[in-house]
């Protein structure tokens, strides 16, 4: 196996570049302060990715990606990577959301009482020589007591809400995310929610924000927001540059209009020197320092090595930004019911003729309930492989699917009559063999756990069998006439074609044969078997050998 390679664009903890380096046959290269153009030709040769805020993966420098398979971010926002790119590559991003929360938290509350005490001004003020002047003009507010309007309660806000509880402050949210009244946090206590940010503003004293940046979100506070807060409310940015119209917030607070903000991030960072924020008075400014202690920067590097090797190494995917509703850890049993639904289809695909409209895939039995979504993905970059040059994976098969007004989706039952596990892959298609108008195509199978963890083709186009689905494959469908199996069985003999197994399946006046082979045949082979009269369809496909079980 070739050696993984890593390439770091950001500077990392040291203790994340010692667990990528303490990985045989993983090879890592830190690189950081790269230009675009650098990146992009950097990243061809890597198979993976780590960076944190201060590189940008552009759509330009995921143009041509190599082999490059996944980007990690050490830390939560990934509005530094074009989503969009990455998922059309087959790129997984995936981010570490756990490693810096309780610091971002500690951090926002830090701002938080700062700006309620004046204590930048006040020190300022004592290091002059004005201690008097200090205690006459910094006059605080206490937060006890004081409403917090949080928006956006995920980790972040959740812990910050969890802190303000404790300060005996009233606590308040808002996340178009969440539905219900109350969002439950790991203390037992509870936050209620407003079902509109415009209902939150005006009751609040401190407001601080906790959501990603995004179209929707970006100036989600400007002029008119801050109109609807009390004037003596204080707002808080911990989150993301760009949440907050930095211009519109520094002309209310010249005028009045709020008592004070603190801000951690900013648009452009490092903010132009004649940004309006750095003139104002009643304002607290740090420089994105939420994630920026010791135990954050090593508990995220460390995270994120764990991420990017997990995936390389074992295909097993956590915190994936652009792929959420793939299941994170694969098992044994689940990895055989990854590869059935594989081998599902790429039989499809060989037996569709007409342009495909949908594709469902059923998953039957308590133990594939959350791998549903999964197991419909890999049938699907099966079923697409045949038709596209850029090879479809796990990642970018649903952008295919839609680009070609393809539907995705997938469907668990409880285990049926026949009891056990089993999985149905259906596809429509506007047009059949010979000309049909559209037709519907199920291929069904099965894992034998209780026989020898090998898994069985149970049905195609309706035809019921039992046969492991390995191997070169030949399909005959055929009018159900006697003799027919002793005229491909000649034909194939002639050609010293070697059967290794069989099955016969049969709907009224029409029948399937099956056949499993030694090898390939040739074209020339399959056309003698078309123009035997009793034959009406043929089809080859070849399926890859199973791993030892």
């Amino acid at each position: 196996m070739p050696a993984i390679h890593v390439l770091v664009a950001d500077p990392l903890a040291e203790e994340g570049l010692a667990r990528l380096r303490a990985r045989g046959g993983v090879t890592v290269s830190v690189r950081p302060g790269l230009s675009e153009e650098a990146l992009a030709e950097a990243v061809r040769g890597a198979d993976g990715l780590i960076i944190r805020s201060g590189v940008r993966v552009t759509a330009r420098v995921l143009e041509r990606p190599g082999r490059l398979r996944a980007v990690v971010r050490a830390g939560v926002g990934v509005d530094n990577v074009d989503l969009e790119a990455a998922t059309q590559r087959g790129i997984l991003v995936m981010n570490t959301p756990d490693g810096n929360t309780i610091t971002t938290a500690e951090h926002t509350l830090a701002l938080m009482l700062a700006l309620s005490r004046h204590v930048p001004t006040a020190d300022a003020l004592v290091r002059a020589g004005r201690f008097a002047e200090a205690r006459k003009t910094c006059m605080g507010a206490q937060l006890a007591g004081k409403v917090l309007g949080i928006v956006g309660l995920g980790r972040v806000g959740r812990a910050v809400a969890q802190r303000a509880l404790g300060l005996e402050m009233k606590v308040l949210g808002y996340d178009p995310y969440y539905s219900g009244e109350a969002v439950d946090l790991p203390s037992g206590e509870r936050v209620p929610l407003l079902p509109s940010l415009d209902e939150l503003l005006p009751q609040v004293d401190y407001l601080t924000l906790h959501t990603p940046l995004s179209e929707g979100t970006r100036h989600m506070i400007g002029r008119a927001q801050l109109q609807r807060m009390k004037r003596t409310a204080r707002l808080l940015n911990v989150a993301r540059g760009g949440l907050v119209h930095e211009a519109e917030l520094a002309a209310a607070l010249a005028e009045g209009l709020i008592a004070g903000a603190a801000v951690d991030v900013f648009e452009q960072e490092p903010p132009p020197p004649d940004h309006p924020l750095l003139r104002a008075n009643n304002v607290v400014l740090t420089s994105h320092l939420g994630a920026s202690t010791e135990e954050a920067q090593s508990a995220v590097a460390v995270e994120a090595a764990d991420l990017l090797l997990d995936y390389l190494l074992a295909d097993r995917i956590r915190n994936a930004v652009n792929a959420p509703d793939l299941k994170a850890s694969l098992s044994d049993h689940d990895r055989r019911h990854l590869d059935l639904a594989r081998r599902l289809g790429r039989l499809a695909a060989v037996l569709s003729s007409g342009r495909l409209r949908s594709v469902r895939l059923v998953a039957a039995g308590q133990g594939l309930e959350p791998l549903a979504s999964t197991l419909a993905r890999a049938a699907l970059v099966e079923l697409l492989r045949p038709g596209l040059d850029t090879p479809p994976n796990l990642i970018n098969a649903p952008l295919f699917a839609q680009a070609r007004g393809l539907t995705l989706s997938h469907e668990w039952r409880p285990a049926g009559e026949q009891g056990g596990e089993r999985l149905m892959l259906i596809v429509e298609q506007e047009g059949g063999p010979e000309g049909e108008s559209g037709g519907s195509l199920c291929c069904e199978g099965a894992v034998y756990h209780q026989v020898d963890n090998r898994p069985r083709l149970l049905s195609v186009a309706g035809y019921r069998m039992d046969l492991v689905p390995e191997g070169p494959l030949l399909l005959l469908f055929n009018r159900d006439e006697p003799g027919v199996v002793g005229l491909v069985g000649t034909l194939l003999g002639r050609h010293r074609v070697n059967i290794a197994d069989m099955t016969l399946s049969r709907q009224g006046s029409r029948a399937m044969m099956l056949l499993k082979l030694d090898a390939e045949v040739q074209e020339g082979v399959l056309e003698q078997l078309r123009a035997l009269p009793p034959v009406e369809r043929v089809y080859q496909v070849s399926l890859p050998p199973l791993a030892p079980t």
